[in-house]
Parts: C-alpha cells; sequence; structure tokens
C-alpha cells in the first residue's frame, strides 16, 4: 500500500519563492511508494493547524517546506503522534535539517525522502511550549524577537539585525537549576540544544543529538569585542570547548529563572513566564532524517518498508 504524504508549503520562507516545489515533487518523489497532495499556508500558524488535521486524517507522512519556523509549526503538531515529520529545507537557517543530514537542495530532500530513513527522535518542552531543536533566553531570543517584529527574512538581513544590535545589548541575568547544582550569571546566550545547530552553520552544542535522551544547556558570557572572531570561529568550526567564556552542562530536567521572560524555540519569539521548567520528552516525533544522520552515529540504517 502506498503511504500518503502532505506537503505543506509555506512560500515566503528565507525569503525564497517556492513556485518550482510543485514541478519538483512531481518530478523526484517515487510515484511507486507516495500518493502525495499540498497545501499552501495563508497566515502565521497555518502549518501548525494542517499538520494537526493531516495526523487525525491518517496521513503517514507531513513535509514541512520551509525554514526553521515551518518546521516548528508541523513538527510540535506531529509530537506524539504516528505520522512522520519530513523537511524540505527552504529557509535561511535550517537548523535541525543541517542537524539531521537533510540534504539542502530540493530535488536531493525529496529524493531523501524515497529512503524512509525514519528516526524516532526526542523532542523538548518548555512549560507548556513543545520545541524541536534549539531554545534560547538570551542574545539569541533577543534577535529572534526583532526578526519577527520587522518582518526580516534571509540570512543577510538576520545578519545586519545582529550587527546593529550587538553592541546595545545587555546580558540578562539567568539562574539555571539542575539535578546537582545551581548555576547563576548574566549570559549572552543561554541556549537550550536538543540538536546541535541554530542554522548557517553555527554550531551551538556539537555532542548535542536528538536521540540520546538529553539536552544540553550552553552558557556564553559576554566578552571583550575583540575577541569576536574567536568566539564565532569556535561555534562555527564545532570548538566551543576549552574556552572560558563558554559552558556546557547535559539534563534531562531543569528550571530556569529569567530576569527578562523573552524566549526563543527553534527560532520562534515567545514571551513567556520568569520561571521556566524544562524537560526532554524521549523518542516523542517519529521524522525522517537523512542517510548521513545514521552513518554519523552508527546507527542501523532503516531501510524501504511498505504499509
Amino acid at each position: 500500500m502506498k503511504k500518503k504524504i502532505r506537503f505543506i508549503i509555506n512560500p515566503i520562507s528565507g525569503g525564497v519563492k517556492k513556485a518550482k516545489v510543485p514541478q519538483m515533487i512531481e518530478e523526484h518523489l517515487d510515484h511507486s511508494l507516495f500518493e502525495y497532495d499540498i497545501a499552501i499556508t495563508q497566515y502565521k500558524k497555518h502549518a501548525k493547524s494542517i499538520a494537526e488535521e493531516s495526523a487525525r486524517e491518517g496521513i503517514d507522512i507531513v513535509c514541512a517546506v520551509g525554514g526553521d519556523g515551518s518546521v516548528h509549526e508541523v513538527g510540535t503538531a506531529l509530537v506524539g503522534t504516528k505520522c512522520h515529520l519530513a523537511i524540505i529545507p527552504t529557509g535561511s537557517g535550517n537548523g535541525l535539517a543541517r542537524h539531521l543530514k537533510i540534504p539542502l537542495k530540493t530535488p536531493m530532500a525529496i529524493q531523501n525522502i524515497n529512503g524512509l530513513y525514519s528516526l524516532l527522535m526526542d523532542t523538548g518542552l518548555a512549560n507548556d511550549k513543545p520545541f524541536l531543536g534549539v531554545g534560547g533566553y538570551g542574545f539569541d531570543a533577543f534577535i529572534a524577537k526583532r526578526f519577527d517584529e520587522y518582518h526580516i527574512r534571509g540570512f543577510w538581513g538576520y545578519t545586519q539585525l545582529v550587527y546593529e544590535e550587538y553592541f546595545s545589548y545587555n546580558p540578562p541575568k539567568m539562574k539555571i537549576q539542575l539535578e546537582n547544582e545551581t548555576i547563576k550569571g548574566k549570559f549572552l546566550l543561554g541556549s537550550i540544544a536538543n540538536s546541535s545547530e541554530f542554522g548557517n552553520g553555527f554550531c551551538i552544542s556539537p555532542k548535542s543529538n536528538v536521540h540520546d535522551g538529553k539536552m544540553e544547556f550552553v552558557m556564553l558570557s559576554k566578552f571583550a569585542f575583540w575577541k569576536t572572531l574567536g568566539i564565532l570561529s569556535r561555534f562555527f568550526f564545532k570548538r566551543i570547548e576549552g574556552s572560558k567564556h563558554i559552558r556546557i552542562v547535559s539534563f534531562e530536567k531543569a528550571r530556569i529563572i529569567l530576569e527578562v521572560p523573552l524566549a526563543h524555540y527553534d527560532g520562534e519569539p515567545f514571551e513567556v513566564r520568569k520561571e521556566i521548567n524544562i524537560q526532554i520528552i524521549p523518542q516523542s516525533l517519529y521524522v525522517l532524517a537523512g542517510k548521513g544522520y545514521f552513518q554519523q552515529h552508527q546507527l542501523p540504517l532503516p531501510g524501504v518498508t511498505e504499509g
């Protein structure tokens, strides 16, 4: 029996037009394995409602065609269901897609779906808000809010915003309560990482993966301006351990007390309570990963299945 797959296309993610995506799906999807339809989002949070309805309908796979925001909407709607998340990354960051080794070129991403490389991944829960990859409570949350307010799209728009806001940003105080210790400080970044990447190669937590039953909390203290290139290179070249400005701790549950109640989850900004309880939800979302993810982590490679 063919599997049913629904493609949810965000037409504006990353500032990239998606007019050719339906044709690419028709050309590169294996029609002996799938029957498909396409839904186009019309407004914010529309992808979430389409995904929820798809799971209720018994659709086997829902594919987010868009950036990190689209993946967040679709993926969090599928947590705890039997419906698989697939991703065709067309955004400016594509953090989770990069972590899962999903090809960034659309034809290859569609062909990757044909492989049905199914992974049961962990997700996170921050109070009542589920998330998939990375969240944060520092400068990254502040920028995510500005990015959303200014309706900026694309990598260069994001980079310009970071440059304009960095010098006036005052890191907020945070208190992180773990099982065995409490950490206090003012942190430029206070990031929770289920996956490893923010996006665009910026690796916030190189050792994080979505199948180990834990998350990492990454704390970056503010540093002298002349150290900027050195600190950034550590994130892009996955060498963050060893810096006196960076600390990483693993956890399954944590409580965070914030001076400024602002957060982002998977790049989407949220106003939150000042006290946040965070926990990992093991093996809670079926996802179609890239073949390279299984090879990287030496996991058994699933084969194409029928039914």
